[in-house]
């Protein structure tokens, strides 16, 4: 990647200014960075190991630990819009690992929730996951995880309120997190 040009004199509008950061130093873009790395090396060994994308993954993580679930909380609580979370589900559905219910609470909705082949492919996934996890935890000291955990959440608290901020007029605001463990 080219490196980012500098100003070499007040002449020349199009180099940065002195001491000025490039997108290299933007925490978003140094964030975003690390999250790819993630989701990369997460995506090549659920795919090879159980033959699910990281959009299915998510979605059977999130109906392991929260089902049932309707599409609308799935989608936002995975991070898809509705119309990738649908097409996921319907192929999970389609491949047996998700059941389709009618809802308890409201017969219009439908709940989601995991099938007995989803649970078996659920704890192999979440196996791998708390794998994963336990190296990325090993390589930090305990402070580096306590401060990691404490600016995390200090970041996503900024980064909702940013959002709410910039939201357009009448649009819905960030709706509570599904936070009932199973």
């Amino acid at each position: 990647m080219p490196t980012a040009r500098r100003r070499t004199s007040p002449a020349d509008p199009d180099a940065e200014p002195d001491g000025a950061q490039t997108i290299k130093d933007l925490i978003s873009y140094r964030m975003h960075r690390v999250a790819n790395a993630l989701s990369r090396g997460a995506a090549l060994r659920y795919r090879q190991g159980f033959d699910v994308s990281l959009m299915e993954w998510r979605i059977l993580a999130l109906l392991g630990d929260f089902a049932p679930l309707t599409l609308k909380d799935l989608a936002r609580e995975s991070g898809l819009d509705k119309s990738q979370a649908s097409r996921a589900v319907a192929d999970l559905v389609q491949r047996g690992l998700v059941l389709r219910e009618i809802g308890r609470e409201d017969a219009r909705e439908v709940a989601l929730r995991l099938s007995a082949e989803g649970r078996r492919t659920y704890a192999g996934l979440i196996a791998a996951a708390r794998e994963r996890d336990a190296a990325f935890q090993a390589c930090l000291s305990e402070e580096e995880r306590r401060v990691m955990d404490s600016a995390l959440r200090k970041l996503e608290a900024e980064a909702r309120r940013q959002t709410a901020l910039a939201a357009p007029e009448g649009e819905p605001r960030r709706t509570r997190p599904v936070s009932r463990p199973r």
